[in-house]
């Protein structure tokens, strides 16, 4: 395994939880807690999945898949898959997400079973 994963959660507790989760699964975890944090971090590192959190302080999870992809065509670089998760039935934000067409979206608190099964589905 060993693939980078970049986690932009804002709830502390939520990023624990996830790390940690990825991390004994042979995951290498970056975090970012918010929308900038997150596009700086693609600009240095690159990574095979994004997990991202919908509702953020600033730049909503949307918003931040929106930049990180206008990021990476205007430099040349592959798409990286997103999985969205959030724990709002926000029927606007579902809708923006499957227009985006990320690769998957999330409810919290979803079955970890599931959850590393949707990891590992868009890791292929």
């Amino acid at each position: 395994m060993g693939e980078n994963i970049l986690l932009i959660e804002d709830e502390e507790i939520v990023v624990k939880s996830i790390a940690k989760l990825l991390k004994k699964n042979g995951y290498k975890v970056t975090i970012a807690h918010r929308g900038i944090e997150a596009l700086e971090a693609v600009k240095k590192e690159r990574y095979n999945l994004l997990i991202c959190d919908v509702r953020m302080p600033g730049m909503d999870g949307i918003d931040t898949i929106k930049e990180i992809r206008k990021y990476l065509q205007a430099e040349g670089k592959s798409l990286i898959p997103e999985v969205v998760i959030t724990g709002y039935a926000d029927e606007d934000k579902y809708k923006e997400a499957v227009k985006l067409k990320v690769a998957d979206y999330l409810y919290k608190p979803f079955n970890i079973n599931d959850f590393l099964e949707v990891v590992k589905r868009n890791l292929k």
